[in-house]
């Protein structure tokens, strides 16, 4: 049985449709995703420790809605990543340009830990998360996609949602634009107790 694409969905052009050269079709649809190549290829990813060149330095300086700022305290941030895993992944940042979670100041820490605790809250009130991935990479050895800038990433899950498409077709569908989501989260973010 042939399934038709739905209307209005934009396919591949033709070329890219076949598979020349890689042997026989294997009869599965692709959902193209372009615009994942420029984190792929690492555009605007910072070359070195320097501070000011990463994105983490330069978001605060932008409007919320352009640095896709959820929240801002005195020495943290909470803001949504571009690459998300799952519809509502943010990271908490400090302001400082520190590597490494040990180089934190008390305060820091502190405040770091509460933003965490409320992005929990924000994300369950906005979204009805079940659960958080919430953690941080230490180095590029450990897979840290901006190492010189320290972020602890707080990862909204709910029961299955690991279908399909991230298994089988490495993709991430996701059902908000971030700016919708970042509105959201920011509405439901809690005040300071």
């Amino acid at each position: 049985m042939t399934i038709p694409d739905p209307p209005d969905v934009p396919t591949a052009p033709a070329e890219l449709q076949e598979q020349h050269g890689v042997g026989e079709p294997d009869g599965f649809r692709r959902l193209w995703t372009p615009h994942r190549m420029a984190y792929i290829k690492g555009e605007n990813k910072p070359t070195g420790p320097d501070a000011g060149q990463d994105p983490f330095c330069r978001i605060p300086a932008l409007s919320d809605e352009d640095g896709l700022i959820i929240a801002r305290g005195e020495l943290v941030y909470a803001v949504l990543n571009l690459y998300p895993y799952n519809g509502g992944h943010l990271m908490v940042v400090p302001y400082r340009h520190v590597a490494d979670y040990t180089d934190l100041t008390v305060p820091e820490t502190a405040e770091l830990a509460e933003f965490t605790k409320r992005a929990m809250v924000a994300v369950r009130a906005a979204s009805g998360a079940q659960g958080f991935n919430i953690g941080m990479n230490q180095g590029d050895v450990a897979g840290a996609g901006i190492a010189a800038h320290l972020h602890q990433h707080v990862v909204p899950r709910w029961g299955g949602d690991t279908n399909f498409m991230p298994v089988v077709g490495h993709t991430k569908v996701l059902p908000q634009l971030l700016g919708e989501t970042r509105k959201l989260l920011a509405d439901a973010w809690p005040a300071a107790s």
